[in-house]
């Protein structure tokens, strides 16, 4: 008995290739679109312009929600001072992320921490004074979230959150980006917030971003 030659087989097997792929393909596009990525990075060329953060920060548009500074319990790093706030170094880069929303404008801004000590100090040295601290930032609820920063901001005004990351991990997720990288200390995500138009996120800003985001 002859056995059949592979290279006769070569055909057939071309032909299953092919039909996996075709199979296969159209699935892994769909995996793309049910799996979003994390939302613009506006640091990024292009981005900037892009969003229009600036246009729709001067129209009072804008829901940004900030995470605190390098905390002190989590970190070798000098405290700045109480064990559950944040290190020297954390609030120098409070600062920085400060001055890059004064370059925004804050003229039309108004600013809510949670009442956690690390995010109380980190809006101090953001903006140089003691900012409203609200409950609902601290505790972060998945479902309401969203609808309790629109509740809180009032209109033509932007509104600036200080919270935390599991804050910005819960609103990126109301808006779709459910599967977002972990945003790091000091990252700052943009939501465009207008009557009768559904919210939308704009972008994220890391720390060390800032000055090549506004120079765009």
């Amino acid at each position: 008995m002859t056995l059949p030659s592979r290279r006769l087989s070569r055909p057939l097997f071309k032909g299953v290739a092919i039909g996996c792929a075709v199979l296969v393909l159209p699935a892994l596009i769909a995996g793309f679109v049910v799996w979003p990525r994390s939302p613009l990075n506006l640091g990024e060329d292009g981005n900037m312009a892009k969003s229009e953060l600036s246009k729709h920060w001067a129209a009072g548009d804008v829901v940004a929600v900030v995470r605190h500074a390098e905390r002190c319990d989590r970190s070798d790093a000098a405290c700045l001072g109480e064990a559950d706030g944040i290190t020297h170094d954390g609030s120098q880069m409070a600062s920085r992320i400060g001055e890059g929303f004064k370059t925004l404008g804050m003229a039309n801004t108004d600013v809510i921490t949670s009442p956690a000590t690390r995010t109380m100090q980190t809006g101090q040295f953001m903006f140089g004074a003691a900012s409203q601290t609200q409950q609902w930032l601290w505790n972060c609820d998945r479902k309401t979230l969203l609808q309790d920063a629109i509740a809180h901001k009032q209109p033509h005004r932007n509104l600036v959150l200080v919270g935390h990351s599991d804050c910005i991990s819960k609103l990126e997720a109301q808006m779709d980006y459910e599967h977002a990288a972990a945003s790091e200390y000091g990252t700052a995500f943009f939501i465009r917030v207008h009557h009768h138009i559904k919210p939308s996120a704009l972008g994220i800003i890391n720390p060390e971003d800032w000055d090549a985001a506004l120079k765009r």
